[in-house]
């Protein structure tokens, strides 16, 4: 099994493409030019259980969507036993995947809060219609946070830190 900390997940197989066993990743890279020089990702088996799949080719199909080609994948059927399984990077190739200005490059940093202090590590970024969501654990309780024009003030990638602030009472939530 891989760790999660060391492991960061950059989309998602949506379907299967044409009857040689090519896939369809949507992805919030924000690069134009996703999986370059990528040579393995991991697919999620089940929760926290990860298995490496070798990249034979990739060409893009849109501006969040990748068609990649897996070594062993060879037909639709079995492109289709992956689909919905979310996929994830090693650390270091997904930071150099993951555009600077996009919301997963979050992933990892720590947030901090006006009022509360440091809440914890980004672990996910969630996105949702209008805004994203930073999931941070906080001793045992998950947070959500919001990232938005109200709630996020600064972005320090030399620290790697997120500052937010966070509407009153919003933490209490999670917390009880």
């Amino acid at each position: 099994m891989i760790s999660m900390s060391n492991y960061f997940q950059i989309g998602k197989i949506v379907a299967a493409f044409g009857l040689e066993g090519e896939l369809v990743l949507t992805h919030q890279t924000g690069s134009s030019r996703p999986l370059r020089h990528v040579e393995v990702l991991f697919l999620e088996e089940k929760k926290g259980s990860f298995i490496p799949y070798f990249i034979t080719a990739t060409r893009e199909k849109g501006p969040r969507e990748v068609l990649i080609k897996l070594e062993g994948i060879t037909d639709r059927e079995s492109a289709r036993k992956l689909l919905s399984r979310k996929v994830y990077l090693e650390e270091k190739e997904f930071r150099q995947q993951v555009s600077a200005d996009s919301p997963l490059a979050y992933l990892g940093f720590q947030v901090q809060d006006n009022r509360s202090g440091i809440l914890g590590e980004i672990a996910e970024i969630v996105e949702m219609p209008g805004q994203w969501l930073a999931k941070v654990y906080e001793k045992g309780h998950e947070l959500l946070i919001p990232l938005n024009e109200e709630t996020l003030q600064k972005v320090d990638h030399k620290q790697a830190m997120l500052y937010v602030d966070l509407p009153d009472g919003l933490l209490d939530i999670y917390r009880k």
